[in-house]
């Protein structure tokens, strides 16, 4: 296991290739503070530089992400300096907001508690989202005057179609973490003492993918909505063309051939749904 402690989190790397990322401040709910956002982007520098083959996003205990940094806006309003910078702070932010959504590998997010404003897009640049019954979603932006960011306006609609984004986004009404699993952004929910473990046998059951055609898989993906299908098509025959001269492409047809077990079958008898 290799540990990274940066400022307000800690980043843990199993030998099979599992990393956790936990948020610290589980206490005060882990606010996107400026310092957490900076230990995002030094995260996924760190992932860039190792061999991880799937990412757990995990929150403080009784608390994913409560969002923005309150005080620290109510410090900057006091002082004039709320408006400066702004644009900037939020330009630098969706730097590595795409590189987390842009990651080829599975990320999981681990919810637990409330994921609310912020805390609830950062969930959403997740694949999955597991939760705890306790757990809670919330677009709280305007319950502050504020406009939703971080990519509120752009994930929402495509997890839970226009019309119903429309409605959490406008409302700021708070989503049950059941409420969240019938919308379909919740895939399962977990009590809170077995979520990080549930969430890291899902991270593992990746482990055996073939690692070029998953992650290009997932890139296109999130490119659906922006393309138009012709170049889509364009695209998947490249991203084709890439992982049919994989080792693992070859390995997957021998074995087919030789009626042998695939290495990647999530259907397997015995494992979990």
């Amino acid at each position: 296991m290799e540990t990274l402690t940066l400022r307000e989190s800690r980043l843990d790397i199993g030998t099979e290739g599992v990393a956790v990322f936990h948020h610290l401040r589980g206490e005060a709910r882990s606010p996107l503070s400026m310092a957490l956002r900076a230990d995002y982007a030094d995260m996924l520098a760190a992932l860039h530089e190792r061999q991880v083959r799937a990412l757990v996003l995990a929150g403080g205990e009784g608390g994913f992400c409560a969002g923005g940094d309150v005080k620290a806006m109510q410090g900057r309003l006091a002082d004039g300096s709320q408006s400066a910078g702004v644009r900037e702070r939020l330009q630098d932010m969706h730097v590595w907001l795409q590189q987390l959504r842009d990651l080829e590998i599975p990320v999981i997010a681990a919810v637990d508690g409330p994921a609310w404003g912020g805390g609830f897009a950062l969930a959403l640049c997740a694949d999955f989202i597991l939760a705890t019954p306790r757990a809670s979603f919330c677009m709280v932006f305007l319950r502050i005057g504020a406009l939703p960011d971080m990519g509120a306006l752009h994930l929402l609609p495509r997890a839970v179609g226009l019309h119903k984004a429309k409605e959490l986004l406008m409302t700021g009404r708070r989503v049950s973490a059941q409420e969240g699993q019938s919308l379909g952004f919740v895939h399962a929910l977990h009590e809170p003492e077995a979520l990080q473990a549930e969430a890291l046998t899902l991270a593992r059951r990746f482990l055996p993918a073939p690692r070029v055609a998953l992650g290009l898989t997932k890139r296109l993906a999130n490119r659906a909505y922006e393309l138009p299908p012709a170049v889509m098509a364009e695209l998947e025959a490249c991203a084709q063309v890439a992982c049919l001269a994989e080792p693992d492409h070859a390995e997957a047809l021998d074995r087919f051939l030789r009626k042998q077990p695939m290495r990647y079958n999530w259907d397997l008898p015995g494992q979990p749904a």
